[in-house]
């Protein structure tokens, strides 16, 4: 699963969700703060068209102020958000305030519109000086997302009850369309450095993402590949300049007019455009921004708790399979018992043994009694072993539907994440600390979905989920399918609702092989049994059953894989 680029958000794109805000959002009732996580808040506004949330977060790199679809609940309790909460609470956002190519904000509230402000909501969007301050009258920080210390900051340490004070001013000029193009490439061609940092270092509100906008032009590139904001400003041709000179006009109108429209791009978006763009159809703006920044977010979090998962099953099976093996090692030593035997039995035959003699004896048959009576113990924990080897190579197929789900949503698949990581620290912890651990809460939510005539199927993503489904959740008539001789999930059709048509029975045939470790496969055989037929096997770990007189099917992965991603499945 790879992860995903993520566009920082510059200067351009403050002044267009700042546009879009105040012309949606002021004036407005602050009604609700919340905090999902340490460098994220929340806020709920009241409007005459409805609810607006917005998403602040001073995270170093995904610094951010968007518009958000209704979250839920979550976070409400932290401290900050109370803090947030209570000093906010019945005031009206009255203005957002932000100059030049500043990209600090400024979310003034008052008793009421028309009223003088008497609470600053501020947003430093500075990269990893971001930061999120709570203002009262006098300016003083009564909340503060992150405190900078004196050995962290000696220009401007910043901590609950200080008076706020501002960021150093920018360095470098403000960009301005009525500078002449000789004085524009002139300033950008004293140094021998890369346009791209020459354009940066000159001028304010120049990022990266917008250097290399303002640099991608058919004939951009030199002779041997290399990007214009690459190549040195000594080596840029005349016509180059003048083609950069025109969108550096058009990207400062853009911006000077308020004229934004969104277009989402490979590597990120842009904001301004050379040809025009009805906004009206491209909907909200900063709520467009917001969920581009959601979702690859969500997919960097993805990310990070499969390598997480992966690395904690392959500690697993590493530490499991050393243990089998020890464990086989002492069922090969235990072979040497008949030859213990019989040494004993050499020196018994002695005539006359000495005492000497018998003991040894002795010594060997006591030997040989011990290898013997460790046979059954040793042979009961290979078998234990090989119960949690299976159960690893279920969490590792169940891990692999996950990273190969992309038709999922994110937030779904990271609890699904969740809980297969709970259960996993939960089934392999020892069986001391097993008893005392709390059972896990709430009812297990398998994968549903819908047949084309109506019934539904269950699919069981992780070992928990496949128990419940099988054998606690099934009803008579019920039908149960599994990938045969092959690590998977659980998938059962409800049939008891009525009766099964051979397009369901095949639909959920197909989800049963796409749900295993053969889905590579073009067919896959899978096992159909009355649920019924299942019965638990006593021992094992949960989720393991076996079956009497089923069926073989042949299923198609690919098929469910289509349907699956066209969503025409999905509950």
């Amino acid at each position: 699963m790879a992860t995903s680029t993520l566009q920082v958000m510059d200067l351009t794109a403050l002044k267009a969700v700042l546009k879009d805000l105040r012309d949606r959002l002021v004036p407005s009732r602050f009604e609700k703060a919340q905090q999902p996580d340490a460098h994220t808040l929340q806020l709920g506004f009241r409007t005459l068209q409805g609810m607006v949330w917005l998403e602040l977060s001073w995270q170093a790199e995904s610094a951010r102020l968007v518009q958000v679809n209704a979250p839920r609940r979550h976070g409400g309790g932290s401290t900050l958000a109370q803090q947030v909460q209570h000093g906010l609470r019945q005031l009206a956002l009255v203005e957002i305030e932000q100059h030049d190519f500043e990209r600090v904000v400024l979310f003034h509230l008052a008793p009421r519109p028309g009223h003088s402000p008497i609470r600053t909501l501020v947003l430093e969007l500075m990269g990893r000086h971001s930061n999120l301050l709570l203002l009262d009258e006098q300016k003083r920080i009564t909340a503060i997302g992150r405190q900078v210390r004196q050995h962290q900051s000696r220009i401007r340490p910043l901590s609950s009850g200080d008076v706020y004070t501002p960021p150093p001013a920018l360095q470098g000029l403000p960009p301005t369309l009525d500078e002449p193009y000789e004085q524009w490439q002139r300033r950008l061609s004293l140094l021998p450095i890369p346009l791209g940092k020459a354009l940066r270092e000159t001028y304010q509100g120049i990022s990266p993402a917008l250097a290399n906008q303002l640099t991608s032009f058919p004939g951009s590139l030199d002779s041997q590949g290399r990007l214009l904001k690459e190549q040195l400003v000594s080596d840029i041709s005349e016509p180059q300049w003048r083609r950069l000179h025109e969108r550096w006009g058009c990207w400062l109108r853009h911006l000077n007019e308020e004229t934004f429209s969104l277009q989402l791009e490979d590597n990120g978006f842009r904001l301004w455009n050379e040809a025009p763009v009805n906004a009206r159809d491209q909907g909200v703006l900063s709520l467009r921004l917001g969920c581009y920044y959601q979702d690859h977010l969500s997919k960097r979090r993805l990310s990070r708790e499969i390598s997480t998962l992966q690395q904690r099953l392959q500690q697993c099976r590493e530490r499991e399979q050393a243990q089998r093996d020890e464990q086989t090692q002492r069922l090969k030593d235990t072979v040497g018992a008949a030859t213990l035997q019989s040494e004993a039995d050499q020196l018994l035959c002695q005539p006359d043994p000495d005492r000497d003699t018998i003991t040894r004896a002795q010594k060997l048959y006591h030997q040989a009694r011990r290898l013997r009576r460790a046979v059954p113990l040793i042979e009961e924990r290979l078998k234990h072993h090989d119960q949690r080897l299976m159960l690893i190579e279920g969490s590792e197929s169940f891990l692999e539907d996950l990273t190969q789900a992309d038709w999922d949503d994110p937030d779904e698949r990271s609890l699904q994440l969740r809980n297969l990581q709970q259960e996993l620290e939960e089934l392999m912890a020892p069986r001391q600390r097993r008893r005392r651990s709390v059972a896990p809460t709430g009812q297990p939510q398998p994968l549903e979905v819908h047949t084309s005539d109506g019934l539904t199927i269950q699919v069981g993503r992780n070992h928990r989920q496949n128990e419940w489904i099988s054998l606690r959740q099934a009803r008579s008539g019920d039908l149960w399918f599994h990938a045969q001789e092959c690590p998977g999930s659980h998938v059962v059709l409800k049939a008891s609702m009525a009766p099964a048509s051979e397009e369901a029975i095949q639909q959920a045939a197909d989800l049963a092989a796409w749900f295993s470790r053969a889905r590579g496969n073009r067919t896959v055989p899978v096992v159909m049994a009355a649920v019924d037929a299942l019965q638990r096997i006593p021992g094992a770990m949960p989720g393991t059953v076996r079956h009497r007189n089923a069926e073989l099917l042949w299923a198609e992965p690919d098929r469910a894989r289509r349907q699956l991603e066209g969503r025409e499945l999905l509950a």
